[in-house]
């Protein structure tokens, strides 16, 4: 080797003296190892993402179809990277929508136990009825007797209170399709659940599929199945979406098979749904954090969802108002198809690990 050159560290390539950075490998001459040189690509990198997610957010919200015209133009490091805005924001999205769930799931547990608890009426068919709103106002003259004193209610006020709650006939009701006590029995009894299960009705031959259902019931029986199930179903959410992204663009490619390759209707994907995912986190937040949004407005947003697609695929693809609005409400439609699929399979995938 020549006495006029060094190695690289790195890449152990021999270079003239003089370079500052390698010129195989890149990697800076004699950089000593300090706090600013251990963090420098991290922060660079991080400032880096920061500067093209706040770039990018404004047209990705307000100008439908913008970020993927500029990507298939070139413009490829002004803003954020269509499949690296997709996995950062569906993190985002999916950290949030945990505390929302947990909440949904709360409330269905609620639920759950408050109809594995109460009181049945077994018909001739071995049918169990349980009137909701029984429990409703169980829990009503439950709350009157604990505050009877601070509400000045005598005994004979609290009677009149309870015929009036009593005499109400509107009630919702459920039905077990099999003899609840006798199940419930059962259950504490410490039967061995294959006995439970053909109380229940399952046949002799049950096939998973059929066990699964029938485990699914007898948990939610039990009065923790459905909180649980509805904690599984969404937990294979992400793995579906990987599913539903891919399909979405080749629907994409299906209806404008003339307009380019399967990647740009993908760069197309990823930017709808990472509007979608932000659009769905702004509102759990605001919900979570701020106030409850009414129903309505919700579903006004919503609704709003299908107008930002219409116009995104009119910018994208550059078609006739008419025929892009008939094909947005094509794709729509089969896409809603494959979700409901999905969620019903989720649905199951939630019975069966129960």
């Amino acid at each position: 080797m020549k006495t006029n050159q060094d190695t690289c560290q790195n890449c152990e390539q021999p270079y003239d003296k003089g370079f500052q950075f390698c010129p195989y490998c890149g990697q800076k001459i004699n950089d000593e190892l300090t706090l600013g040189v251990l963090f420098y690509n991290t922060i660079s990198n991080y400032f880096s993402f920061d500067a093209r997610f706040l770039k990018s957010f404004v047209p990705l919200m307000f100008k439908p179809g913008y970020l993927a015209k500029k990507f298939l133009e070139g413009k490829r490091l002004l803003y954020l990277h269509p499949a690296q805005m997709y996995l950062f924001i569906s993190v985002v999205f999916f950290f949030v929508s945990s505390f929302t769930i947990d909440k949904w799931q709360k409330d269905i547990e609620e639920i759950n136990k408050k109809i594995a608890n109460a009181p049945v009426e077994v018909n001739e068919k071995k049918q169990s009825k349980v009137k909701l709103d029984s429990i409703k106002k169980a829990d009503l003259l439950e709350n009157l007797k604990e505050n009877r004193s601070k509400l000045g209610l005598n005994t004979d006020e609290l009677k009149k209170a309870d015929s009036i709650i009593q005499s109400e006939t509107n009630n919702t009701s459920f039905t077990w399709d099999f003899d609840k006590a006798k199940v419930d029995s059962l259950i504490g009894a410490g039967a061995n659940d294959d006995i439970i299960y053909k109380e229940m009705g399952m046949s002799d031959n049950a096939n998973y599929f059929e066990r699964g259902i029938y485990k699914g019931f007898l948990n939610i029986a039990k009065g923790s199945g459905a909180g649980n199930m509805f904690r599984r179903a969404f937990d294979a959410v992400p793995i579906t979406m990987f599913i539903l992204l891919p399909l979405f663009a080749l629907l994409l490619k299906l209806f404008y098979f003339r307009r380019g390759r399967y990647a740009y209707h993908l760069v197309f994907t990823f930017y709808l749904f990472s509007f979608l995912f932000t659009l769905f986190t702004i509102l759990m937040v605001f919900d979570l954090l701020i106030l409850p949004i009414p129903g309505w407005i919700s579903t006004l947003i919503i609704l709003s969802t299908f107008f930002y697609f219409y116009m995104a695929l009119l910018k994208f693809y550059e078609r006739h108002w008419f025929t892009t609005l008939i094909k947005s409400g094509v794709i729509t439609f089969i896409f809603s198809i494959l979700v409901l699929i999905t969620t019903v399979g989720l649905v199951f995938f939630g019975i069966f690990n129960g």
